[in-house]
């Protein structure tokens, strides 16, 4: 019995062309070097975050802090 694989292929995060999911594929998630050295640079230049969402617990750790003034225990 001859079990043919197929190619699994994925959309390129950046430019959204099929890019082939394997290990032949050495910028995968990526469909090429130029699409991968872009997301790279959007990381490096910060545009991309992750959103903070305060907390109950923030204002008490931050109240805790400015009521100590600065004394070491």
């Amino acid at each position: 019995m001859n079990k043919i694989k197929q190619n699994t292929y994925i959309n390129c995060p950046t430019c959204k062309k099929p890019a082939l999911w394997s290990v032949e594929n050495a910028f995968r998630p990526f469909c090429s070097d130029k699409c991968k050295m872009i997301d790279f640079g959007d990381w490096a230049n910060e545009s991309y975050s992750i959103p903070q969402i305060d907390s109950e617990e923030d204002d008490i750790m931050t109240a805790d802090l400015s009521s100590d003034s600065g004394h070491l225990h």
